[in-house]
């Protein structure tokens, strides 16, 4: 009989979990430049930045 292959299996799981992270991720960056490309702006004028965490004031 052959044995289960534990470590191919973590991996799988591993490769799995980081592709849902991407993807969660890559749909938060979109949510927030909006459907034109640009950055959404609130009501206090500020910007959130897609790439990073900074936010600023124009």
């Amino acid at each position: 009989m052959a044995t289960p292959n534990y470590g191919y299996e973590k991996r799988q799981k591993e490769l799995a979990k980081k592709r849902k992270k991407e993807d969660k991720l890559r749909a938060k960056a979109e949510r927030k430049t909006g459907e034109d490309g640009e950055p959404v702006q609130d009501e206090a004028g500020t910007t959130d930045e897609v790439a990073g965490t900074e936010r600023r004031t124009e």
